[in-house]
């Protein structure tokens, strides 16, 4: 254990909270969790958290409850829930908040506006979390990939978003991922990871893993526009996106030079390889748990903030009807689909 002890509660102990769970309880950090499915928080109280892959194997003894069996206060609420479903985790958890708490989202999308909205923006902080986990069963998670994880302040001025609390955060993460760091710009590794995502979720309209899709060269153009539409909405949002784990939003500007924008596709191919997590969330949802996806929480709110903003999204708005097709049943996950999105005419 590198950091003080902490005492933390996380609300939604799937891929991404019960990784982080398992981790911290295991370094000695007095952690709570809190999921919805009554089954995995049974089978987590009757049996421990197990963590399983190439990268560790254990199990942690953690205590679990459900919404409604939850009592007690906590200053460190670590929200990760799929995105879709904040708000309401986020009302849910606001009586479990101290006065002087915060709530750190780790989660795909912009939710730190949603939360902010509900708690405060004096009380939410912000995580980026790029590793690749799973949800196997009830009690069991599958950690396949490190990734890029840091944390910071969302909201004030960028002189003060490396807070004590975003410091005090970030050792005690470092128990997790000893890279953990600090920035004074989470903001720019969010929307950095729209645009990668935006990526993923074309890639799940497929059967093909990560890597896989993004070496296809006939679609890679795809992928480079979508990053594009994204980046442009940002840049109308006033962030300047970060770079991680082989995605360089530098390298699909427009004014960049010849083939930058292949090199960091190829780079992201070359970081997918090495994870044992083959295949994003996004197709799990669709393939596998038969569930809605974070498409409108993702890439919806891009849509929308685009509009807001000025600027055209109509590739990302057909990435978004895509998904929902395909949650519908009405599309298949096949390259068919995958090569309709590529020839539908903008909207």
């Amino acid at each position: 254990m590198t950091a003080v002890p902490t005492r933390c509660l996380i609300w939604g102990a799937g891929a991404i909270g019960g990784t982080l769970g398992a981790h911290l309880a295991r370094a000695g950090h007095d952690v709570t969790l809190v999921d919805v499915a009554a089954e995995h928080v049974d089978a987590i109280n009757a049996s421990g958290l197990g963590i399983t892959g190439p990268i560790a194997e254990f199990t942690a003894r953690v205590p679990a409850f459900t919404p409604d069996t939850l009592r007690g206060t906590w200053d460190t609420v670590i929200l990760a829930t799929k995105a879709q479903h904040t708000e309401a985790a986020a009302r849910a958890l606001l009586p479990h908040l101290g006065e002087r708490g915060c709530v750190i989202s780790a989660q795909n999308g912009l939710n730190e506006l949603v939360i902010a909205e509900i708690a405060g923006e004096g009380r939410t902080v912000g995580a980026f979390v790029n590793f690749g986990a799973d949800y196997l069963e009830p009690g069991v998670i599958h950690y396949g990939g490190r990734g890029t994880v840091r944390i910071g302040e969302v909201f004030g001025p960028a002189d003060r978003r490396v807070s004590p609390r975003v410091i005090a955060i970030r050792d005690a993460w470092r128990d997790f991922d000893e890279r953990a760091e600090a920035t004074d710009n989470l903001w720019g590794y969010l929307w950095g990871k729209e645009a990668y995502g935006a990526m993923l979720f074309a890639n799940a309209l497929t059967n093909d893993s990560i890597a896989d899709g993004l070496a296809r060269p006939e679609h890679r153009e795809l992928y480079v526009a979508l990053a594009r539409e994204i980046l442009a909405v940002a840049d109308a949002c006033g962030v300047t996106p970060e770079p991680f784990d082989g995605f360089d939003p530098n390298a699909y500007r427009f004014d960049a030079s010849a083939g930058s924008a292949h090199r960091s596709l190829e780079a992201l191919v070359r970081h997918n390889r090495k994870s044992a997590k083959t295949h994003s969330g996004v197709w799990r949802d669709l393939a596998v748990r038969k569930r809605s996806t974070e498409v409108e929480a993702q890439l919806g709110i891009i849509v929308r903030l685009g509009a807001k903003s000025g600027v055209a999204t109509p590739l990302t708005a057909r990435v978004v009807e895509f998904i929902h097709a395909v949650e519908r049943g009405e599309r298949s996950q096949s390259l068919d689909t995958l090569n309709a999105l590529q020839a539908a005419p903008p909207a």
